[in-house]
C-alpha cells in the first residue's frame, strides 16, 4: 500500500479536519522509496469520546494492515478540540542503527 492508497482510505473513513500521510521508509532499514513505515496524523470527529487504542484499532482495521505490506505506522490521532490545543506533532523515533 502506497501514501496515496492510504491517504484515500483515510479520507473515505475519517471525513478528516486534517490529514497528513508521511512515508518514514527512508528512516528505516527499508530505505529510500520503500513503501513501509508510515507517520499518520489524522483529526477527525469520529474520535470523540475515544481512547486512543480504539482510535488506533479504527485506523488499523480500515487500512486492513495486516495484508497490505505496511510494516509499520506511527500514530497521532486527535479530535478537533484536541489539534486546536495541540502545540506540537512528536516525530515519530528513529529505528535503532537505520536511517539517515
Amino acid at each position: 500500500m502506497n501514501q496515496q492508497q492510504i491517504e484515500t482510505i483515510l479520507h473515505a473513513q475519517f471525513a478528516p479536519h486534517f490529514l497528513l500521510v508521511e512515508n518514514e521508509s527512508h528512516l528505516h532499514s527499508s530505505g529510500k522509496g520503500a513503501d513501509s513505515h508510515f507517520r499518520i496524523v489524522l483529526v477527525s470527529d469520529k474520535f470523540v469520546g475515544k481512547r486512543a487504542v480504539a482510535r488506533h484499532q479504527s485506523v488499523y482495521q480500515a487500512l486492513n494492515q495486516g495484508n497490505n505490506g505496511v510494516h509499520a505506522l506511527s500514530l497521532h490521532t486527535f479530535t478537533v478540540q484536541e489539534w486546536a490545543e495541540c502545540e506540537a506533532v512528536i516525530s515519530s523515533p528513529r529505528c535503532a542503527g537505520h536511517g539517515k
